[in-house]
């Protein structure tokens, strides 16, 4: 006697705005056409320590509405099942157990990385599909596709600093806001820009690491000293939490003592970054006998577990239901991904990085349009700054010094800016080529 083969979900990695809904999308898919799904518990966890008393029958009365919510309708854990030898196997056997043919993974790059290892350990056993979240925005994806949870994860995080840009300008402070971001500043940038907040710092902006602390510190305190030379003393920073691993770690001495997550990767939130730029930023002032109130703030968490937005709502159950109509239509071994409205399965060798074997990172391209305008509303010291003698007097006796030793503090900062966006005018179409082109479309 056969049983019924199973599809089981998994969520691994942190929270994301929209995992109830792939959830709940590909659930509703399964039962429908009579499949058996099962919510596998807390990630990982469990099943890699061959327990399989962690799970649960999703229903379409369980799931029917749990799209609504953020958070994680069946948990989610950072366990790595490609740390310890046996890990991978202890995991399948697990799942063969439960009596599942078809998975469905739900996380970030991590997770991505931890589903392609388990995919070959598998070898055919168990069919594969992983669907992408992340409110970091960073996984190899065109440039136009946004993984789920970031567009939610931006508009509350856009919310927050609003408010905080208020109570700036009524309280005269500064606050350094931290965002989310590992390696990548996509969030970052997208609250900075979004809110119009007076600058915005992501990693790719030096992309020769290491670089100094002094170099973070004198950008933040170049931007202060150019708006207290007109004439307002607050200012909304926001900044990539990934820059903590682009400091020189002699810079940032604990980074070493910092707790690490399974993956290995130093959890960032350990490190005050905000509270390290504050006292050095405020140490730089007292140079010339300046000061700032400066409030240091991380959001993140605030972000990770929100309700999604409609664009999210949507998207997640177009990824739910195509990763469970590929799996059942005898797909597998692929990232489930929506690309300009159509289905496009990533096979899982496309989305590993050669030479580190990783899942590849989508960074912040600063050469492009996009970056171009952002950096363009920032208030911070700019290459023409230094090309103007009138802004530059005015910069240097803010700070009561000369010109010279100005020069000598700060030019420095623009050998790693971008160059200027150029936006070539369309070129007219002669209406006589026009004609022919018409003719030619329509077979005249």
């Amino acid at each position: 006697m056969t049983h019924q083969k199973r599809l089981a979900i998994l969520v691994g990695g942190g929270p994301a705005p929209g995992i109830n809904s792939v959830i709940s999308a590909a659930t509703i898919r399964a039962v429908l056409q009579g499949v058996e799904v099962l919510g596998i518990e807390d990630g990982f966890e469990w099943l890699m320590q061959g327990n399989i008393d962690h799970v649960r029958e999703l229903t379409i009365d369980d799931v029917s509405r749990i799209h609504f919510r953020g958070g994680s309708h069946i948990g989610i854990s950072r366990a790595n099942p490609t740390k310890e030898a046996g890990d991978l196997e202890r995991t399948i056997l697990s799942l063969l157990r439960l009596n599942v043919s078809h998975l469905i993974t739900i996380g970030g790059d991590d997770t991505a990385y931890s589903v392609l290892k388990l995919d070959e350990v598998a070898d055919g056993r168990i069919h594969i599909v992983h669907v992408p979240k992340t409110i970091d925005n960073d996984l190899h994806l065109p440039p136009y596709v946004d993984t789920f949870g970031y567009q939610t994860a931006r508009h509350i995080g856009v919310e927050i600093v609003k408010n905080l840009m208020v109570d700036a300008r009524t309280t005269s402070r500064w606050y350094f806001v931290i965002a989310m971001g590992r390696q990548a500043g996509h969030l970052a940038l997208g609250i900075g820009k979004s809110a119009g907040s007076t600058l915005t710092l992501i990693p790719e902006e030096w992309p020769a690491t290491p670089i100094s602390l002094k170099t973070v510190v004198d950008t933040l305190v170049g931007a202060i000293i150019k708006r207290l030379a007109h004439g307002r003393r607050d200012g909304v920073a926001v900044l990539a939490e990934g820059l903590t691993l682009n400091i020189d770690p002699a810079d940032l001495a604990e980074i070493e003592e910092v707790e690490r997550d399974a993956h290995g990767n130093v959890r960032i939130a350990e490190i005050n970054l905000g509270e390290i730029l504050k006292s050095q930023v405020q140490k730089r002032l007292k140079e010339w006998g300046m000061h700032a109130t400066i409030v240091a703030k991380n959001i993140g968490y605030e972000l990770r577990c929100a309700d999604p937005v409609p664009y999210d709502l949507e998207y997640t159950r177009d990824l739910g239901y195509c990763a469970t109509k590929y799996l059942l239509s005898g797909g597998a071994a692929a990232m489930i991904s929506v690309q300009g409205g159509q289905f496009v399965p990533v096979p899982f060798r496309e989305f590993v990085d050669p030479e580190t074997g990783r899942a590849k990172v989508r960074y912040v391209d600063i050469l492009s349009t996009r970056y171009a305008i952002a950096r363009r509303y920032m208030i911070r010291l700019r290459r023409d700054d230094f090309e103007d003698p009138h802004e530059l007097a005015r910069f240097a006796a803010t700070c009561g010094i000369s010109v010279q030793e100005f020069r000598q503090q700060f030019e420095y900062l623009i050998e790693t800016e971008p160059p200027p966006l150029e936006l070539e005018p369309a070129v007219p179409v002669d209406p006589s080529e026009e004609a022919k082109m018409k003719e030619t479309a329509t077979g005249a």
